[in-house]
């Protein structure tokens, strides 16, 4: 074979299988191995890593299935897959070396309450990590059930546009009669809204450890008909006007609810359930845990549950819910700005959720909700900058970000789901956001000055969700304010740094240049083998007639510092050894300085000089990392001369460095030189061993 070809997909099923996202998400977060745990929400995939620090993200980014990433502390790394999450979640844990996790089971040493430790020694690091894991077990407890949740919705949606339109009268308002067709319709939504308090209890106690079955039956029984019978019989005592009753059980007062649509007792009552499982597995022997230890865990629970947990549980969420309301009250326009404008940094930190939780309260006990109107303006100012960023994307012919923004506004005109534009987008183009609370306040300010906008039924704020708001003209206005707002703001400004946008220019420039060269390969293939020859090069013809496909050289990539070739598997750093930035070699320098390989642009330039990103004119995203962890020496021992955006020559010095400091450091010299964006060629092939010098040849890249 000809030393400038490559016999293209030498091994199509390995190929096919390392292209699926679940592969190649878990390899670019340090392979199964670095997963302690993993969860997923809506739109993201929760993992909880041994350690999360050596990920580089604009590579797991670069996973087509991926809208971003976003690390958290305590090894916490989020991954945003968007409506297509649970899908991919499946895929992973179907992954064969994915089974220690799918199965429960951990090594020694991997274990969550290891990572616990761990991240409690590393100091204040451990405290947030506590206030992250609250919020995820709020938010896991509510994930399940997120599809059912918006599903119902739509059919209140629906109910409510028919009584807009006169088909029915309005079928929520009190004494109403519905003929039983639209009675049986309303009944859709309701299984959802009314076992609420079973779905949570089993969410949160499997979430936390206990029994998950064990914690849906303790809190079946306060939902009981017999349960609530209970507050009818005779000596019971009617309180807060008629909503519960009291009774006496064993001399004993019973506070008796209805605990349909309640959120906040089943999630008290699994924390306690959680806590006396682990109490109850030290002190019962493990022979007869499965007997016992359900059986004490009801004995106790059930009659806690009723006399203390679900009366607090009740309490402390119509307190919340009375406070918001009180300030409603005082204040509708104040309510109302506060609302979208608290919402863009409250769901990032998992505080949505709570209140998430005061609107089904507020639905339940009020008949209406008061938050969700002001929320439809942070959501649609959020989707409104997302299609700004859908706008530019477009005319400057940024794929990768049309992409993205493509998917997060249809989840969110669609869905009303905001996290694939916040966490996609929003969190990573921080020019975005005040942009976007422009759009929040022009929102807010009209709902405020029309009095307010209440909606009867939970719903997720999405154009399908308009009708179910009782002053539609005046939500329909806001909500379109706040989108055209922001998008008019995002496309006016833009949302790059001028850094982003000379990197994204250049990678379209490169997408074109590739475009163009394999338009000419295919042109100067097709004509050859049209007039019946072989192509030198191009095809092979064998004697059953099969013709084999070979890829043309595309690249050349010298070495840019003399030393002596590293294969990739032996460099320093599982980062990089395992290829998960990308493939390549390492070199340990003989001398010290380090040159461009070839011409192209700057890309990246860190200040500390350990690093550098090239665009090669051939198409090519280069990383030349000097050294292993030198970016601790913070700079010291190296003379960067280059800065992100210049143009470079083949030879042209990019850094000078000490040898003797990084080496006195304790710090490695082997320097790797990686393909980052290799998915884009065919195979990338290590072309030199033992000694090189500059610009002698060292890794070859072939077309796609």
């Amino acid at each position: 074979m000809p030393p400038e070809t490559h016999v293209l997909n030498p091994h199509p099923k390995e190929s096919k299988v390392a292209s699926k996202p679940a592969a190649e998400i878990i390899q670019s977060i340090g392979g199964a191995g670095n997963v302690v745990g993993l969860t997923h929400c809506a739109t993201r995939l929760r993992f909880q890593l041994k350690d999360a620090s050596g990920i580089d993200q604009s590579a797991v980014e670069a996973i087509p299935a991926v809208l971003g990433a976003v690390p958290q502390t305590g090894d916490r790394y989020q991954v945003v897959i968007g409506g297509a999450v649970e899908t991919v979640y499946n895929e992973i844990m179907a992954l064969p070396e994915m089974k220690r996790i799918s199965s429960g089971g951990s090594s020694e040493g991997d274990s969550v309450a290891d990572m616990k430790a761990a991240g409690k020694a590393k100091g204040p690091r451990g405290k947030f990590a506590a206030l992250d894991t609250f919020f995820e077990v709020l938010s896991d407890s509510f994930r399940p059930i997120l599809g059912a949740l918006l599903g119902a919705s739509l059919f209140i949606t629906f109910m409510a546009l028919m009584a807009t339109l006169g088909v029915i009268p309005a079928w929520n308002a009190p004494g109403v009669t519905l003929d039983p067709s639209w009675q049986f319709v309303n009944l859709m939504w309701q299984g959802v809204f009314v076992f609420l308090p079973l779905m949570v209890a089993y969410n949160a106690s499997k979430r936390m450890g206990a029994d998950p079955w064990v914690g849906f039956g303790i809190m079946a029984v306060v939902m009981l008909p017999g349960f609530t019978a209970l507050g009818k019989t005779d000596g019971a005592e009617s309180v807060f006007g008629g909503h519960a009753s009291v009774v006496q059980i064993f001399g004993l007062p019973l506070t008796v609810f209805d605990y349909s649509s309640q959120v906040f007792p089943p999630l008290l009552m699994a924390g306690v359930l959680a806590a006396l499982t682990v109490l109850l597995k030290k002190i019962i022997p493990s022979s007869v845990q499965l007997i016992f230890v359900p059986f004490i865990s009801m004995l106790i629970m059930i009659p806690l549950t009723a006399f203390l947990i679900g009366p607090i549980g009740v309490y402390g969420g119509a307190g919340l819910g009375n406070f918001l309301k009180s300030i409603n009250d005082f204040s509708p326009f104040i309510f109302a700005v506060v609302i979208p404008l608290a919402y863009p940094f409250m769901v990032p930190l998992g505080l949505h959720w709570p209140l998430n939780a005061i609107m089904l309260l507020n639905i339940q006990s009020l008949g209406f909700d008061f938050i969700q109107g002001p929320m439809g303006a942070w959501n649609f100012a959020c989707f409104g900058a997302t299609a700004g960023v859908l706008f530019l994307a477009i005319r400057e012919k940024d794929r990768l970000m049309k992409q993205t923004a493509t998917g997060a506004l249809a989840a969110g005109l669609l869905g009303g789901i905001s996290e694939p534009s916040l966490y996609g987008i929003h969190l990573r183009f921080k020019r975005i956001y005040p942009r976007m609370l422009i759009g929040c306040l022009v929102g807010g300010v009209i709902i405020g000055l029309g009095g307010g906008v209440k909606t009867s039924a939970f719903v997720f704020t999405s154009l399908l969700t308009i009708p179910a708001f009782d002053n539609i003209p005046l939500y329909t206005i806001a909500i379109a304010a706040a989108f055209f707002t922001a998008m008019i703001l995002v496309i006016l400004s833009g949302y790059q740094t001028p850094e982003q946008k000379a990197e994204v220019a250049a990678q379209v420039a490169a997408d074109e240049a590739e475009a163009s060269k394999k338009s000419a390969h295919v042109a100067s293939v097709a004509a050859p083998v049209a007039a019946g020859t072989a192509g030198a090069g191009v095809a092979t013809a064998t004697s059953t007639g099969t013709v084999t496909a070979v890829a043309t050289l595309l690249a050349t990539i010298g070495s840019p510092v003399a030393g002596i070739v590293v294969p990739l598997a032996e460099v320093p750093d599982p980062v990089f050894s395992k290829g998960i930035v990308g493939p390549g070699v390492g070199i340990d320098p003989t001398e010290d300085t380090v040159y461009a390989p070839a011409a192209g642009k700057v890309l990246v330039a860190q200040p500390t000089g350990h690093a550098f990103g090239l665009l090669l004119d051939s198409g090519v995203e280069l990383l030349i990392h000097v050294g292993i962890d030198t970016v601790n020496l913070a700079g010291k021992g190296f003379d960067v001369k280059v800065a992100a955006g210049d143009r470079v020559e083949a030879g042209t010095p990019l850094v000078v460095f000490d040898r003797t400091i990084i080496e006195d450091a304790g710090y490695s010299l082997v320097t790797p030189v990686l393909v980052t964006n290799a998915r884009k060629f065919g195979p990338v092939e290590q072309a030199a061993s033992g000694h090189v010098q500059v610009g002698s040849p060292l890794l070859t890249v072939a077309a796609k």
